[in-house]
């Protein structure tokens, strides 16, 4: 939890201020938002070699280079936040954040009790989200008082998780036996969880990237606002993580899309810039529980897809997923934004989120499919 806490604090810290100085320094929507979206690039790429890795080196060791690799590599933007520099960094980063999602989701699961283990990835969850409703804000308040400093701790921040990674135990999967039957199973049952998250997490990827430059004459609104979709995160990945198991695995994915598509709506009405405050923060609640919650429940349903046997290559399809969509809803929605408007871009995330959540709830898993 605290080398969670801290990867993703370094993530979260960074994620609306690299877009944000990418803009201000000439560039436009699109090209901002392809900070977001190349760094998940990257992301998405070395996920794939993950399982190969934790099965030569284990955790930890992808852990430490997870930790390094998105750190270090944040000092570069001090030297300069101009298009092609700022989307190398990006890219040299995503690959740390790879070996951190698939490595970090994965050794939850290989500790944890089967029974446990929606609350297990929910508690895993409640400390990312935390430390995201505690960075996101604070990133974008320092970067409007020193830009140099929010880079700094963009840095020391991940490389902080060293001492978490440090004090895990020595992990490594177990060996995966091949068997065709099985994975062509698995795949049809991944489709369900991995459509639900990338589809949440695109337009999750378009918020924090576009909103701070949609709405910058209210940043330190959109800075809360942010915290408070963090906040929910945190309630809605618990509870969908209780469910899982008490109730039954993948109960939670379909109403957690219809919440999360409805706090999309009114932030695409908050675009037209007409809409109060206090439904500004309705929209960050609804959207973050809803995104908690279909995030934990996601991950649930791969792990019961995959068997304890085969968890490495489950965190790595799910996180595929995850931020594929996360850099794929960055760049489409800036384009979307640069095109026809916010409004308009926020708008079609919502309705792609309503239309998973029905596929979701059509392919609904029997009432026998308990993690217990």
């Amino acid at each position: 939890m605290a080398m969670g806490a801290a990867s993703f604090g370094g993530w979260g810290l960074l994620l609306p201020v690299v877009p944000l100085a990418v803009s201000q320094s000439g560039a436009s929507d699109a090209v901002a938002a392809a900070s977001t979206a190349i760094f998940m690039t990257t992301t998405v790429i070395t996920q794939l070699f993950v399982p190969r890795m934790l099965m030569r080196v284990g955790h930890r060791a992808v852990l430490a280079a997870g930790c390094l690799l998105l750190g270090v590599p944040a000092l570069l933007f001090i030297v300069s936040v101009e298009a092609i520099p700022a989307l190398a960094v990006s890219a040299l980063r995503g690959t740390g954040f790879g070996m951190l999602t698939v490595a970090g989701a994965a050794i939850v699961a290989e500790l944890a009790p089967i029974a446990l283990l929606g609350r297990a990835t929910g508690a895993q969850g409640i400390a990312v989200a935390l430390s995201q409703m505690i960075t996101l804000p604070i990133g974008l308040v320092i970067f409007a008082v020193s830009p140099t400093a929010v880079f700094v701790l963009g840095a020391a921040v991940p490389a902080a998780g060293l001492i978490g990674v440090a004090l895990l135990p020595p992990t490594r999967p177990a060996a995966q036996p091949p068997a065709l039957d099985r994975v062509r199973l698995d795949a049809r049952r991944f489709l369900v969880p991995c459509l639900a998250v990338a589809s949440v997490s695109a337009a999750y990827g378009g918020i924090t990237s576009l909103l701070p430059i949609a709405e910058s004459n209210r940043a330190a609104m959109i800075g809360l606002a942010l915290a408070v979709v963090s906040a929910a995160m945190l309630v809605g990945r618990y509870t969908a993580g209780a469910v899982a198991d008490r109730i039954g695995i993948g109960r939670s994915v379909a109403p957690a899309l219809v919440s999360a598509a409805i706090g999309i709506a009114l932030f695409a009405i908050a675009a037209l810039g007409s809409m109060p405050a206090a439904l500004f923060f309705v929209a960050a609640v609804l959207f973050g529980i809803g995104y908690g919650a279909c995030q934990n429940d996601s991950l649930v349903m791969a792990f019961d897809a995959a068997g304890p046997a085969r968890y490495s290559s489950a965190s790595a399809v799910w996180n595929i997923s995850f931020d594929a969509g996360t850099g794929a809803g960055a760049l489409a929605l800036g384009v979307l934004a640069t095109s026809v408007g916010y409004t308009a871009g926020f708008t079609a995330a919502a309705i792609t989120v309503v239309v998973v959540a029905a596929v979701a709830l059509i392919a609904r898993p029997r009432p026998d499919r308990l993690l217990a």
